[in-house]
């Protein structure tokens, strides 16, 4: 058998399928790896075993070698560890950075060099474009599936070693292809949410690895209008699940997560999706990761997303001497959580970012200030 230069991460799903297809009618050499990230926990709602089925069903349609690794330890260790430990501190982590970071730009890669592969391809919607010094990471054509954001932790060595061959396609033509070429996976659903969760309950999965502990439901003045069956199953700006009926001496508009005190496993609630109490102009990071290896500059400006499919939004940046970052913006941000990534743009070009540490939100303040 040839040795493959490029290795497909074959997930099972249309969008790996359709890279591989690209790759293969392009005459590039290629195999597939199906990585296997969680460990079966026997209800089966991770549908690892059907993905896996698909996968097989792709190679086989296209012609092409599959191998399979198990990377279930890994993904224990560098991502759903890290996941537990951050809910516990109140904060809401985002594993899909740190999945791409710590598995599939990492040791998936690892395993394809092991395999003689000089590259990896997958089916993640973005670009990657050499301009003779360095590789730029940029935004995906297709601006409504865009997956920069969640890449922005990768660095030039992987970059290098990485291709994306649906860049520079629409999503709908990636379905097209998919079905125009017969491929098994041309109707399957895109996934949604957190593999490990599947389509279990949140809250009851969660509740297996930090125990549930009620608590008060309070508004930002103090009063207590309700109970809530634990601080860390919610999140900044969550409206479903709250549970709350009429309160007296409130109105009927919906209530929303507002704050969370850890401490004092106090949830506060305020209502209406634009409080007040949701509102920042300014955040305090983690220390920062530059695809490049370093910061355009110690003070500039450029765009910001605070979470996944938000509209970017002009930003002043800061980079301080610990390599943590300051950001204001122009405009006040809605629920920007501790915990999730602030990931910054220059046009089409991800330049990095960093882990969301606090905001200038009144509670976040009021809480700094008490605890001074």
């Amino acid at each position: 058998m040839r040795t493959p230069r490029t290795i497909v991460g074959m997930s099972g799903g249309v969008d790996s399928s359709v890279a591989a297809l690209l790759l293969r009618d392009a005459g590039e050499s290629i195999a597939g790896l199906f990585m296997q990230n969680w460990a079966d926990d026997g209800d089966g709602e991770c549908r690892a075993e059907d993905d896996r089925r698909d996968a097989v069903a792709v190679s086989g349609r296209l012609g092409i070698p599959i191998h399979f690794r198990d990377f279930s330890s890994e993904y224990w260790s560098g991502v759903f560890e890290h996941f537990i430990a951050e809910y516990a501190a109140g904060r809401t982590p985002n594993p899909d950075v740190l999945c791409n970071r710590e598995v599939k730009f990492k040791h998936f890669l690892d395993a394809a060099r092991g395999l003689g592969a000089e590259r990896i391809a997958t089916g993640h919607y973005a670009r990657v474009a050499f301009d003779g010094k360095r590789h730029r990471l940029l935004r995906a054509r297709d601006a409504g599936k865009d997956q920069s954001y969640f890449l922005h932790q990768l660095a030039q060595r992987q970059l290098a070693a990485t291709t994306f061959p649906l860049g520079e396609l629409q999503k709908a033509d990636v379905r097209g292809m998919a079905r125009a070429a017969a491929l098994p996976t041309a109707a399957k659903k895109d996934s949604t949410g957190i593999c490990f969760i599947g389509k279990r309950d949140f809250r009851t999965f969660l509740s297996r690895y930090l125990p549930a502990r009620s608590g008060e439901m309070r508004t930002p003045d103090g009063r207590r209008i309700g109970e809530h069956p634990g601080v860390f199953y919610f999140t900044l700006g969550q409206r479903e699940g709250l549970n709350i009926g009429g309160v007296r001496g409130f109105d009927a508009a919906p209530w929303y997560v507002v704050g969370k005190d850890v401490a004092r496993n106090v949830l506060v609630v305020d209502q209406g999706s634009d409080s007040p109490y949701l509102q920042s102009h300014a955040l305090w990071t983690e220390s920062a990761h530059w695809i490049d290896g370093a910061p355009p500059a110690r003070h500039f400006a450029c765009t910001a997303q605070t979470r996944y499919r938000q509209s970017e939004e002009p930003c002043d940046v800061i980079v301080q001497d610990n390599g943590t970052l300051a950001v204001r913006f122009g405009r006040a941000q809605r629920a920007v959580t501790p915990g999730q990534s602030l990931v910054l743009y220059d046009g089409d070009v991800c330049l990095g970012g960093a882990v969301i540490a606090a905001t200038d939100a009144p509670l976040e303040t009021r809480q700094r200030e008490d605890a001074a």
